[in-house]
């Protein structure tokens, strides 16, 4: 970087953010000119803060759910609606590949031919089944907005969080991925992901936050582990099960502390 140019340009900022929010989400934003080549390492920096966006809208209409009445589950379960609506079920999606990938797989080769197949089977359904049962449980676990809310918004940040740190410290298991494309991360992008994911459940949980953060550390940390010793690096579809593992981690301790 030029001598004159000391940080980046705020344009550059919101530009990183609005690919993370096209990235995580299904949102028609509009990106302006052609992307650098490292855009999308950039943009991981950003995830912890869409995924609060995305907690946010879930907890929103979970607030509607509860102003009509709904008991905890159906509200739960509207609000995880909404969300993997936004998300396009990129996560769950991610989680169910890979569930078959270790499953089902053989070898790496194998393990990663059938987390590239379109089709799912019986462990991704399982996956995606478990996925949504736990963490809708959680959340009628909770019930009330005041404390849905916050969960979902620091657990939406947090279990996000992780995902530039795999990128950083674990090589891509294939040379032809996603996950190879979109690059690695600098470490000023790996801090930058970790602070905003410790703010924001630091904000929306205050004394809890710190529960919540070695939870989903240790979930993250978990799946990087199983993806290294399964097919010897990450995908995109382990940062989806990264987030679906973390998030339902951190919500059941908040509704084992908080419920």
């Amino acid at each position: 970087m030029p001598a004159d140019s000391p940080a980046p340009s705020l344009s550059r900022w919101t530009s990183d953010l609005a690919l993370a929010v096209v990235f995580l989400t299904r949102l028609p934003l509009r990106l302006s000119g052609p992307l650098a080549g490292d855009a999308h390492a950039r943009a991981m920096g950003w995830f912890p803060l869409v995924g609060a966006g995305v907690g946010l809208f879930g907890g929103a209409v979970h607030g509607l759910a509860a102003m009509a009445h709904l008991p905890p589950l159906p509200a739960a379960l509207l609000a995880l609606g909404a969300m993997v609506w936004l998300t396009g079920a990129l996560h769950e999606d991610g989680a169910a590949d890979v569930a078959d990938g270790f499953g089902g797989g053989r070898d790496k080769a194998r393990k990663l031919e059938i987390m590239r197949d379109s089709r799912v089977g019986s462990y991704g359904v399982l996956a995606i089944v478990f996925s949504v049962a736990v963490r809708a449980s959680a959340l009628a676990a909770l019930a009330e907005p005041s404390l849905v809310i916050p969960a979902l918004l620091a657990s939406g940040a947090l279990s996000r969080g992780g995902m530039a740190v795999i990128a950083r410290f674990m090589a891509p298991a294939r040379a032809d991925g996603l996950a190879a494309r979109q690059g690695r991360p600098s470490p000023g992008t790996v801090a930058l992901s970790l602070a905003l994911a410790l703010a924001v459940a630091v904000a929306a949980l205050k004394g809890l936050a710190a529960a919540a953060v070695v939870v989903a550390t240790l979930a993250v940390l978990a799946v990087a582990w199983q993806a290294r010793r399964q097919i010897g690096g990450h995908t995109g579809d382990v940062f989806g099960a990264a987030q679906q593992v973390a998030e339902a981690a951190v919500l059941l301790t908040l509704a084992a502390t908080v419920a």
